[in-house]
């Protein structure tokens, strides 16, 4: 009898989250952006369920059964993308054991990928998601251990995937390959950043050669890296971490001579050679807050950087320098700068949404919002790109995203209630 109650109860349990996860969810008179057109659309209502946008528009009905949660005019966007990160890769960066992110060897390994080493369960994510980023793209980095030059151009495969933090596989978007290159990657091509173009020649001969090999012949590739290599060349994205104009321009030869799929990554002088970025449709994905040269290749940082690529026609990403993770929530504030330096808002906004989904190549664009797709949003108090605005609202895949941060649970746990004096005072 015992045992014949417990299945009642697991079964009623099991039915009770699935009508949970059934219910629709209406969000009334939202300034929703959907990101496929160019002014928001006011005083509008959006309609969810099972994890789809069923309706947007104006005086929108519904049931009894719908939640109904009102926006009173509040922005509704796309959920933001957190950039190029190690989030669920890194958890201490000082601690090696809790830093997967990096493949310390001298070959160059296309194949390698950070996948198999993501944490859904680090701490780090539910702070990113709780500021309204929902999705990212592991980087894979170049050079991990102590040793000077431990590393390869081609540093591996990196991949996007939204942060629900559920402990099950995650469901991810396309693969794509990190290279770099510039004064920075000098150490791992001999000290000379014209041999990286030499070393990336070579890799490609080998990825695309028929096997033939003479007695004794070095390679830099492994059998399975010239597999991995050619599908990338064949249909693949490569991004491209470098800096100074010059090498900018001659990655577009490079990738012109092979036909590549190319995303520049970092880009502080890309300013310099707007026009061949835009004639060759290459986006760039950039830290708006690189301003300072942090080495001789950013001698030409500046701060509207954004805004003249994009007067130029170029497409436009936002991502922190430096694969930043335990900062990753600031990158819709770095947004904010660039708007502050000449780009247009809803410009930085798409640099956040639709513009990294197309470029990474999402056939189902994580960063629109549209009738059937994905409910996969934010609703914000205050600016989306403003330091004093925040997320008041996430949702996956039209799931309400409620689980706690760390910071927000030692907030609750520390700060006292009903305090005697305002809380800027307590020591």
């Amino acid at each position: 009898m015992r045992i014949l109650t417990v299945i009642i109860v697991v079964t009623l349990a099991c039915c009770s989250c699935l009508v949970s996860a059934q219910q629709a969810t209406l969000i009334r008179n939202a300034t929703i952006h959907t990101m496929l057109e160019t002014a928001p659309q006011q005083n509008s209502d959006v309609l969810i369920r099972a994890g789809r946008i069923v309706a947007i528009g104006s005086g929108l009905d519904v049931d009894a059964q719908t939640r109904v949660i009102e926006a009173e005019g509040r922005h509704l966007t796309p959920g933001l993308f957190a950039g190029i990160t190690q989030l669920g890769l890194v958890e201490v960066s000082a601690e090696q054991d809790t830093s997967d992110a990096a493949f310390a060897s001298n070959s160059m390994r296309p194949e390698f990928s950070i996948l198999p080493a993501y944490n859904p369960a680090s701490a780090l994510i539910d702070i990113t998601r709780s500021e309204g980023l929902t999705w990212t793209l592991l980087g894979a980095a170049s050079s991990g251990g102590q040793d000077a030059g431990m590393g390869a151009l081609i540093a591996g495969q990196g991949v996007s995937l939204d942060l629900g933090g559920a402990m099950t596989l995650p469901d991810t978007g396309p693969s794509v390959l990190f290279v770099n290159l510039g004064g920075r990657a000098a150490e791992l091509s001999g000290q000379s950043r014209a041999a990286q173009f030499m070393l990336l020649e070579q890799a490609m001969r080998e990825a695309q050669s028929s096997g033939r090999q003479l007695a004794n012949e070095p390679r830099l590739l492994t059998v399975t890296g010239r597999e991995v290599l050619a599908t990338f060349i064949a249909d693949g994205r490569w991004m491209v971490q470098v800096d100074r104009a010059s090498d900018i321009l001659q990655t577009l030869a490079w990738a012109k001579r092979h036909d590549l799929d190319i995303v520049i990554v970092g880009g502080a002088e890309a300013w310099r050679v707007a026009a061949p970025l835009a004639s060759a449709e290459v986006p760039v994905m950039l830290d708006p807050l690189t301003n300072l040269p942090g080495d001789f290749d950013q001698l030409g940082a500046r701060l509207d950087n954004a805004a003249r690529l994009h007067q130029a026609g170029v497409t436009l990403a936002f991502s922190a320098a430096g694969m930043d993770s335990h900062n990753a929530r600031k990158v819709r504030q770095l947004a904010g700068v660039a708007v502050a330096h000449g780009l247009p808002w809803h410009s930085a906004l798409l640099a956040l949404t639709r513009n990294p989904a197309q470029l990474l190549g999402y056939t189902q664009q994580p960063g629109t919002l549209s009738k059937g797709g994905p409910a996969t949003m934010v609703l914000w108090h205050g600016d989306p790109l403003d330091v004093t605005g925040y997320a008041e609202q996430v949702w996956i895949d039209g799931e309400t995203q409620q689980r706690p941060s760390r910071q927000q649970l030692l907030l609750q746990r520390y700060l006292p209630q009903n305090p005697p004096r305002a809380r800027q005072f307590l020591h």
